[in-house]
């Protein structure tokens, strides 16, 4: 029997799945879509990826260093498609919060037979050749293939006919690269709404082709055709941006501190490794777990993960790293540089998300105490972001125009 698959939520473990992959980079292009036992066939980054223990330019540099660009690019493509994710929902977050204002209405109102088959769909008990193996995977390792992830939404959606923003729900509890672009919006992508009218639907001749028999669902078990969801149009807006003065004024300060949270944990690498900083906070927001829906092995794993980026910059930056759990961050964040006599803190600006809802609660305490919180974004960020504005491949050659 196959060892069960794990992921260690450290930097350390980040590179060496990394190096362990990029030896059969070149082949992912054809091998990318089997969902085989252990996944060794893909790259298995996206947890570390989305804690930013690994950086996006970090993998594509590290391939690129490896094989030529035709042998990888697909694979620099779908790293680029967390990117554009990301991007696309900085400029739409309403994507997000209908959401999450979505989720416990629509458990609420589902008849006794939806509420049924949620129950045995959460459970892996359907009856659905691959289906049920899956939720049953999501709940154990807290990853699934992509592959699978799709074919199992658009059961869910399509065959089951159940709200497509609880399977979002269910994913996003279990996940440990659950990131709430590529999730949400992933979801809408498969119930036709992220690219209005297009689709997808699985095939049982698909899936145990890809699965190389494992699974062979019989097409009666499957929905043959979608049907159609519609949404109102999602507003856009401008997507944040640093504040170049705000960023200029760092220097004017002597006594500096440093927020650091789990959507980036490299802090020594980049914008912010160059501060001369007095004091590190890491805390862990005891609220956040209940409130995102996240499941307790996602909730443990991203706090080993901060952890393991808060050793990291303490080291880096030689200074002292508070990082006690506290119901209350933005009070406990003002306390911590109240006493650490600190001008002004410092941090990457959470993403569209639980965290940037906290973000904004401790800028807000820091600003009525008369210490300014002063956000980056990191390069990558930056530059890609602004170009998320239609679909994938049209951000994929203004991405490929700049070299």
């Amino acid at each position: 029997m196959a060892e069960p698959l794990t992921f260690i939520p450290t930097r350390a473990a980040a590179l060496a799945r990394l190096d362990e992959f990029l030896p059969a980079a070149g082949r992912y292009a054809a091998e990318r879509n089997y969902v085989r036992p252990r996944h060794d066939n893909i790259s298995r980054l996206s947890p570390w990826v989305q804690k930013r223990l690994l950086q996006e330019s970090e993998i594509v540099a590290a391939a690129r260093d490896r094989w030529s660009f035709p042998a990888v690019e697909k694979f620099v493509q779908e790293v680029y498609w967390r990117t554009y994710w990301k991007g696309w929902l900085e400029q739409r977050p309403a994507a997000w919060s209908r959401w999450v204002e979505s989720v416990p209405r629509l458990r609420e109102s589902l008849t006794t037979e939806q509420r049924s088959r949620l129950e045995a769909a959460l459970a892996g008990k359907t009856g659905i050749a691959g289906f049920d193996a899956w939720a049953q995977e999501l709940v154990t390792t807290g990853y699934l293939h992509n592959h699978a992830r799709m074919w199992f939404a658009s059961i869910w959606i399509f065959t089951l006919k159940l709200p497509w923003e609880l399977g979002a729900a269910f994913f996003y509890e279990h996940l440990l690269d659950g990131d709430v672009a590529s999730n949400t919006l992933s979801w809408r992508w498969v119930a036709g709404l992220q690219t209005p009218g297009k689709t997808y639907v699985a095939k049982g001749d698909n899936i145990a082709f890809y699965t190389d028999g494992e699974h062979a669902p019989q097409a009666s078990q499957l929905a043959s055709a979608p049907f159609t969801i519609t949404e109102e149009p999602l507003p856009k807006v401008a997507a944040w941006t640093e504040d170049a003065a705000q960023v200029a004024s760092l220097k004017a300060y002597d006594r500096i501190g440093l927020w650091v949270h789990p959507e980036d944990l490299t802090v020594e690498q980049g914008e912010l490794a160059g501060l001369k900083v007095q004091a590190i906070n890491a805390s862990w927001s005891t609220g956040i777990s209940a409130r995102a829906g996240w499941s307790e092995k996602v909730s443990t794993w991203t706090q080993t993960a901060l952890s393991d980026g808060a050793t990291r910059a303490g080291s880096h930056f030689g200074s002292e790293v508070s990082s006690s759990p506290t119901s209350d961050l933005a009070a406990s964040v003002v306390e911590w540089a109240k006493l650490n006599q600190l001008q002004a803190v410092a941090a990457y600006r959470p993403f569209v998300g639980p965290w940037l809802a906290e973000a904004l609660a401790l800028e807000a305490a820091l600003s009525s105490a008369g210490i300014p919180l002063i956000w980056r974004r990191r390069a990558w960020d930056a530059e890609h972001f602004p170009h998320a504005t239609r679909g994938y491949f049209p951000f994929w050659e203004r991405i490929m125009s700049r070299g």
